[in-house]
């Protein structure tokens, strides 16, 4: 029988905890938000924590992170399980190693805190523009959507990608999930041992290079084979899918959870949904769910396998009463058509009658994504003529792209204590925080919930602590917006700041929009 221990943690230590379990080297070089995973597993590692094969995980720093994901390529051709952490910048350093990991189908798996690239401007918060860079690498790229997804998925990935030999990228949103607080439920490393097709790591060794059984890789290949060699990889990318949803099914045994690669919530008989990946979607189903209690029929599409795209698999998750639907996409890609989960969607429409399609852009450089964003994609498919191509959270007064987002609405669970914690950088108001949420999550049967913003600045700069505890799950993946309790550690910041904008009572509409 599993063991399941309800922890507080963080996406991040999430991640690492799972993955350590299935790695025997990783390689790392640390870059925000991701270097948390890659401290937490040396941290174990140096304490003795043993892996599913009675080992510790050999751990090595890089000078770069090129180098370390040449690291990776080549223990993984020695026959060793291997891992590495990464984002943005850093992940696509990593893109030319990549390619040659998927093209030798060796097992791996990567784990990206998603982040916002530097375009014209740095920004080291979180967006899906790196992970999206990656989809024509080969790498299998499964999403997770919050804390308690990435413990269980991070498991999926590893699994599925030494039965199928197809690297996996397994990617969650950097900060809103990396570093957000929650209680969740682990598996034990034992359980998950059991889960491993030891027979598929056993054929794995065996290809190792080794010069008692000398193979030739690398090679340079003409015109007359090249293309037939890349093609040949097509039933390996086949199989994914399916491997993916068993070893799905197997943490559903486990955990009682509901894991599909594409997961439907909402009504069964929604008129319009919208499809997207990433925290986004925890908001999104709050506003369902207050939505349809005012009879409203709305739904939502979680994406978990973005690659490969099982497009037979999605349409089949979306009920046939749908007539509209908006995909939102955490990136810009300027120049082209639309963003890349909505051209797969409207690719896998193709031939069929498809409902009314539109696209939009969210959350980019962590722009907060609230409930009143989310309701303006709902009002804005009930239009007769949508916007075809929309942004949501700022006001664009250049192309006018942006949905009004000013109706607010109420979608916070029943007694759900809210309190923001306003301070200094390095003053311990952060650190305070931290230990006090995991007191709540660890000590009492309360569900916890905890989220910190503060800039490069860190030391000396602003920072302001979201808090949030109650008797049921919290999907407010979004900062408070209405405190119950508001602290102030640094008395200038009276006379500076709005202190009490996110505790003021706001009017929030408790009937219909629709009405």
């Amino acid at each position: 029988m599993a063991e399941l221990t309800k922890k507080t943690m963080d996406g991040n230590e999430a991640a690492a905890y799972t993955s350590y379990a299935f790695t025997e080297n990783a390689a790392i070089y640390p870059i925000t938000p991701s270097s948390p995973m890659a401290d937490h597993t040396d941290q174990w590692a140096q304490q003795g924590r043993k892996n599913i094969f009675g080992q510790t995980v050999n751990i090595v720093e890089m000078e770069s992170e090129g180098g370390a994901a040449g690291a990776v390529h080549g223990s993984l051709a020695t026959g060793a399980l291997t891992t590495t952490y990464t984002a943005s910048q850093g992940l696509l350093l990593m893109i030319p190693n990549m390619y040659k990991i998927a093209g030798e189908l060796l097992p791996c798996v990567f784990h990206v805190s998603a982040r916002a690239l530097a375009a014209h401007a740095l920004n080291i918060f979180g967006d899906h523009a790196d992970v999206y860079a990656c989809r024509q690498t080969g790498f299998a790229m499964l999403c997770s959507n919050s804390v308690q997804e990435v413990a269980d998925l991070a498991a999926v990935a590893h699994l599925a990608s030494i039965k199928t030999r197809v690297p996996f990228l397994h990617f969650f949103d950097g900060f809103r999930t990396s570093h957000e607080i929650q209680k969740i439920e682990v598996i034990d490393y034992d359980t998950l041992g059991s889960l491993v097709d030891y027979e598929a790591v056993k054929a794995f060794r065996k290809r190792a290079l080794s010069p008692n059984h000398p193979t030739l890789r690398g090679t340079a290949q003409n015109p007359d084979i090249y293309f037939q060699g890349r093609e040949a990889s097509n039933p390996f990318y086949l199989a994914v899918p399916d491997q993916v949803q068993y070893y799905m099914d197997k943490i559903n045994e486990i955990r009682g959870t509901d894991y599909k690669l594409y997961n439907y919530y909402g009504a069964a008989d929604a008129d319009r949904i919208i499809i997207a990946m990433g925290s986004v979607c925890e908001t999104a189903e709050e506003v369902i769910d207050f939505l349809n209690a005012h009879g409203e029929k709305v739904g939502l599409l979680k994406v978990h396998l973005y690659r490969p795209f099982a497009a037979d698999k999605l349409l089949a998750a979306i009920p046939s009463t749908v007539k509209a639907i908006a995909v939102l996409d955490r990136t810009k890609e300027p120049g082209s058509y639309a963003e890349p989960l909505f051209l797969d969607v409207a690719a896998a429409y193709v031939g069929k009658n498809a409902p009314k399609l539109i696209g939009g852009r969210y959350g980019m450089g962590s722009k907060d994504t609230t409930p009143e964003t989310v309701l303006a994609v709902y009002k804005e498919l009930k239009k007769d003529q949508p916007k075809e191509r929309f942004t949501i959270g700022i006001d664009d007064d250049v192309t006018f792209l942006s949905l009004d987002c000013s109706e607010s609405i109420e979608v916070a669970g029943e007694g759900v204590v809210q309190a923001r914690f306003w301070g200094l950088g390095a003053d311990g108001t952060v650190g305070a925080n931290k230990n006090s949420i995991k007191i709540i999550g660890d000590h009492t049967d309360k569900y916890a919930q905890a989220y910190f913003s503060y800039d490069s600045k860190k030391s000396g700069g602003i920072t302001i602590s979201d808090l949030r505890f109650g008797d049921t799950p919290i999907r407010s993946t979004y900062l408070i917006n209405k405190a119950d309790f508001v602290a102030c550690h640094n008395q200038s910041y009276v006379y500076e700041y709005d202190m009490l904008s996110s505790g003021q009572e706001k009017s929030s509409r408790t009937d219909s929009p629709a009405q």
